[in-house]
């Protein structure tokens, strides 16, 4: 099994400031880009609103630098550091900085702004060995995540100051805590969705070993429901996948509270290759890494473009995708299960007579999901119609149905995270690599018999072979059996993609 990239972390960059006499100049160097290199005048600006002369008011000659000099320095999270590092030179703070890290961004009146990905600059910052991280008050929650360092939510550099004065007001740390978690509240219940049990069955089989499924059906049948339906069925995360994907989420952009459940992503089906995958001129994460440790809900999935498509080869075999550029390499997390849904054809209505397409436009619709894709896929779904009397608001609706398929995944995930205790890199069923299934999915002489059976009648790759033995490995948990039996290979038989 391919190794899984590290929870994201960010570089340690020291700054260092030298002022000597002569006519003003204010130079940062170190690879900025465009936001550090402004620093400057947000860093003259807030000084001055602190309580000490401005940089820009003095004859002198000012030189920032960031090292180490050929790491490019992005972003405003450098606003900080570089005003301590000034204040320090110029002798407006006595103490000594050694073992505090800092970063945040600076506004023109000195108050501390939010910055990415400061989770990330909080675990650097405690690997590299700082007791004391100092980062703007509305970052402190995320950065208190970390065990190991003493986090202080400063709200303006002038507090800041104080601070790190002798005789100043002394800011007390975060307590570091990772928030309680409840059960996720889904958008939409299996309540909700009536009829379709073969459907909810499949939903309830992925979401106990973490499979990728694929519904397939008229429009207007529930696929996009019981999609949603997924979120309310799946556990928390555990405190270690909290940090790793809250760090994803940090580092990204898009975060607004710790992530304490699985992510869903739902991107549209005009969504290009890099906002996916991820890229850029300097790779930034795509959705795919967004969706780690979660769920990638693919609509339309046959509208998505066909590069794109092809490009989730490899994270939904190898869980991580490598991304390359000139200037370097970087591999994402891309640890999640995905969810299709597409209709049977471009209208949406194959096999009855409300069906206008011609046949090569449903060949062509069809053969956008490649073989070695659909191959990825261990559940292939058809949801039909279903009687419009059982929509009617009279008509009876099951209560506790989210609740006992909660249950049921629940049990079926402990036993898995029982199982695979002293298996690193191994949390599910849909983990589990050649090797590993050898020793945990013990099939019965009857099962086996009829998977190799099977397999030979049914052309399975060996790929397709193997994942029908973890979804059977599934099944088997879902009725609390230690051996793969007979029923359960054969009901992990009848998902399997059917050209």
């Amino acid at each position: 099994m391919t190794a899984q990239p590290a929870i994201p972390r960010g570089h340690l960059v020291t700054v260092e400031a030298d002022i000597s006499r002569g006519l003003h100049a204010f130079a940062i160097v170190g690879l900025p880009d465009k936001a550090v290199e402004e620093a400057r005048d947000r860093i003259s600006a807030a000084i001055k609103h602190a309580g000490f002369e401005s940089p820009k008011a003095q004859n002198k000659k000012i030189v920032i630098s960031l090292a180490p000099a050929a790491l490019k320095k992005e972003g405003a999270g450098f606003d900080l550091p570089i005003a301590i590092a000034y204040l320090v030179a110029a002798g407006e703070l006595a103490r000594s900085t050694e073992g505090i890290a800092f970063a945040g961004e600076l506004s023109l009146d000195g108050a501390l702004r939010p910055i990415p990905g400061i989770l990330a600059i909080a675990l650097a910052a405690r690997d590299a060995g700082a007791r004391e991280i100092i980062v703007p008050a509305g970052n402190a929650a995320e950065a208190a995540l970390v065990e190991g360092i003493a986090v202080i939510g400063a709200p303006a550099l002038a507090d800041v100051v104080a601070h790190l004065s002798e005789e100043g007001k002394r800011i007390t740390p975060v307590p570091h805590a990772i928030p309680a978690r409840a059960p996720a509240a889904g958008s939409v219940t299996l309540e909700e969705i009536r009829g379709q049990e073969h459907a909810k069955r499949a939903l309830l089989i992925a979401a106990a070993g973490r499979h990728n499924i694929a519904f397939s059906g008229p429009p207007g049948t529930g696929k996009t429901l019981l999609a949603r339906a997924l979120q309310g069925l799946l556990p928390p995360l555990t405190d270690a996948e909290v940090i790793e994907v809250t760090a994803i989420h940090s580092v990204g952009g898009v975060l607004a509270d710790p992530v304490l459940h699985p992510p869903f992503r739902a991107p549209h089906h005009t969504a290009s290759y890099a906002a996916l995958i991820g890229g850029g001129a300097v790779p930034k994460p795509g959705e795919v890494t967004l969706a780690h440790r979660g769920v990638l809900f693919a609509d339309e999935f046959p509208e998505f473009r066909r590069d794109v498509i092809d490009a989730l080869r490899q994270p939904l075999e190898d869980r991580v995708i490598t991304v390359t550029r000139v200037r370097g390499q970087i591999a994402f997390p891309a640890n999640f299960m995905l969810i299709a849904a597409m209709n049977p054809c471009p209208c949406g209505h194959f096999g009855s007579a409300r069906c206008t397409c011609m046949p090569a436009a449903i060949e062509r619709y069809r053969r956008k999901i490649s073989g070695p894709i659909a191959d990825r896929i261990d559940l292939w779904v058809t949801v039909g119609d279903i009687p419009l009397q059982s929509l009617a608001a009279r008509a009876k609706r099951a209560t506790g149905e989210t609740a006992a398929a909660r249950a049921h995944v629940s049990a079926a995930r402990e036993r898995q995270a029982t199982r695979y205790a002293h298996e690193e890199g191994i949390a599910s069923n849909s983990d589990l690599s050649p090797a590993a299934l050898e020793r945990y999915a013990l099939l019965t002489d009857e099962a086996e018999r009829v998977a190799l059976l099977a397999a030979e009648k049914m052309h399975l790759s060996p790929r397709g072979y193997h994942r029908t033995i973890k979804l059977a490995r599934t099944i088997a948990d879902l009725d609390g059996s230690e051996t793969i039996e007979q029923p359960h290979v054969l009901e992990a038989l009848q998902y399997r993609h059917k050209e």
